[in-house]
C-alpha cells in the first residue's frame, strides 16, 4: 500500500471541515509598494510560489487581471481561473472563478504603512479561504493546511528579497485584530464569490 493510500485510509472516516481559512498580520523590512508589485506579479507566481507548476495571463488592465493557474500537488494536479483585483498599492484580491478543484477559494493582502521612522517597511494582512469540492482534497488540506500558508507566506518574502535586496527589519508577527479580520472579510464580498451557496 502506497504511503498515500495509507493516508487515505486513515482519514476515510474523519468529517473535514466545510472550510479553512487564515489570517495573518505581520511587519516586514520592504515597502508597501515592493511587497504589492510581487503579490500582483501573477505571471510569475510559478517560478516562486510553492505548487503552483503554471500562470498565464489570460487578460489584464490596472485594475483588474484574470489568469489560469495550475496546482501541482501529488496527488493533486489541478487548474483553476483566478479573478484577481489591483489596488496599488495597497491591496491585492484573488477570487477562483472555476475549476474542479475549489467550491471557493479567495485570498486577499493588504499593505500598510509600517514604522514610522522606516519608509521602506509596511504592515501586511493576510486572509485566505477556501474548500474543495473533493473530500479527499478537502482532508489532505486539513492536514497540510499550516505548513502550506507558512510556505506560501514565506516564498512571497523571499521574493521581494530576491527583487530588492535584504529586509530592512526581520519579519515580525502581530496580533491579529478583530477589527482587521472584519475589514478583510467585509472587502472580500463580490458577485464572483459563493461562499453562502456552498456553506449551503
Amino acid at each position: 500500500m502506497t504511503r498515500f493510500m495509507r493516508f487515505i485510509r486513515y482519514f476515510h472516516f474523519k468529517i473535514p471541515e466545510k472550510e479553512k481559512e487564515h489570517f495573518a498580520r505581520k511587519l516586514v523590512g520592504f515597502s508597501s509598494e515592493e511587497m504589492y508589485s510581487v503579490v500582483a506579479d501573477v505571471e510569475h507566481y510559478d517560478l516562486f510560489v510553492p505548487f503552483c507548476t503554471r500562470s498565464v495571463i489570460l487578460s489584464k488592465n490596472t485594475k483588474k487581471l484574470n489568469a489560469n493557474l495550475e496546482i501541482g500537488f501529488p496527488p493533486i494536479v489541478e487548474n483553476y481561473t483566478s479573478n484577481v483585483t489591483l489596488s496599488r498599492p495597497n491591496f491585492v484580491r484573488a477570487v477562483c472563478s472555476d475549476g474542479k478543484l475549489f467550491h471557493y477559494l479567495e485570498t486577499n493582502w493588504k499593505f500598510s504603512p509600517g514604522l514610522k521612522s522606516n519608509p521602506r517597511s509596511c504592515i501586511i494582512d493576510f486572509y485566505i479561504c477556501f474548500r474543495f469540492k473533493s473530500i479527499v482534497h478537502s482532508q489532505i488540506a486539513l492536514f497540510f493546511f499550516d505548513n502550506l500558508v507558512n510556505k506560501m507566506e514565506k516564498a512571497f518574502l523571499e521574493e521581494a528579497r530576491r527583487r530588492y535586496g535584504e529586509a530592512t527589519v526581520p519579519s515580525h508577527p502581530l496580533e491579529v485584530v478583530k477589527n482587521c479580520q472584519i475589514s478583510l472579510l467585509e472587502v472580500a464580498r463580490s458577485p464572483f464569490h459563493s461562499r453562502q451557496q456552498g456553506r449551503q
